[in-house]
């Protein structure tokens, strides 16, 4: 199993890696796949009692979002941050506050967790900021493209993320995400395969022995090729005292409103804040219809 989890360049040149991938022209308008039954979303819900909330810690998030820079229904991170925002206010205890690019050095100190939904040049400077928030065990996340570094080394950010994408191949539609450790909390309850609508990244760069992951896709080995292999989509990466998850879903702006997405993510919020991965379970079907 673990050479399915094999991590390398492919050099293959279908774009250099400091390139944006580009739609082809045409580019399909994808849906969100079937809504989630009511049903099969309590039986998720219910795996963890509530928690008390006069128990809970004061908790500081910061979201952080840049220019939106992909086509309507994608990559709108402003939009995902303005309608966050209030979502995660409604969790008790939770203080949340908001960063454009990047943030001040006063919101880094005061946060216990950043959640990043951006494209970033993750450079040596922002690097070393992250390593300050990890090294007095705060946590990070990393949604979507921001699991890419515009400019920095690919190596240096998978030190600190356990892999980083380097825009080698990507495929937008139907999605099977296969999970690959159901025992681990972020998981539990959850189906071992979840379908969705959304974009897939592969190959990784890193050293997956460093990190755990939750959950992958089957993608074609090389683009046009006929085999195919297991690549990672979801991960996390612990650290002495701190924590990081990463999740390569997030690329329409319907997917945030998909409760088994917004599960994971807020499950894998809570657990790389060292909190209780329920934490935030409640906000995981706030203002959605289920069937």
């Amino acid at each position: 199993m673990r050479a399915l989890f094999v991590i390398a360049l492919v050099a293959l040149s279908i774009q250099a890696s400091e390139e944006l991938p580009k739609a082809e022209p045409g580019h399909k308008k994808y849906e969100a796949a079937a809504p989630r039954s009511r049903a099969e979303v309590d039986a998720v819900l219910k795996q963890f009692a509530p928690l008390d909330a006069e128990q809970l810690r004061t908790l500081h998030v910061l979201l952080l979002a840049g220019p939106k820079d992909h086509g309507v229904g994608e990559h709108d991170y402003p939009l995902w941050q303005k309608n966050w925002q209030p979502l995660l206010q409604k969790s008790p205890r939770v203080i949340v506050d908001t960063a454009f690019v990047w943030p001040t050095p006063e919101q880094l100190k005061a946060a216990d967790l950043m959640v990043c939904f951006l494209r970033s040049n993750w450079d040596d400077e922002q690097l070393k900021a992250i390593d300050a928030l990890l090294e007095r065990g705060g946590g990070v996340v990393l949604i979507h493209w921001a699991v890419s570094p515009a400019k920095g080394a690919p190596k240096d950010f998978a030190e600190r993320f356990g892999m980083a994408y380097t825009s080698t191949y990507y495929r937008h539609g139907p999605m099977e995400l296969t999970l690959q450790k159901p025992e681990h909390p972020i998981l539990k309850g959850l189906p071992q395969k979840i379908e969705i609508v959304d974009e897939a990244y592969w190959p990784m760069l890193g050293d997956a022995s460093k990190c755990e992951v939750l959950a992958t896709s089957n993608e074609l080995m090389a683009k046009g090729g006929p085999l195919k292999a297991a690549y990672p989509q979801i991960w996390t990466r612990q650290h002495e005292k701190g924590r990081a998850f990463c999740m390569v879903p997030g690329h329409f702006n319907f997917s945030f409103n998909d409760p088994f997405f917004r599960l994971l993510l807020l499950r894998g919020m809570a657990w790389a804040a060292g909190e209780p991965v329920q934490r935030f379970e409640a906000l995981a079907t706030e203002g959605l219809e289920l069937k």
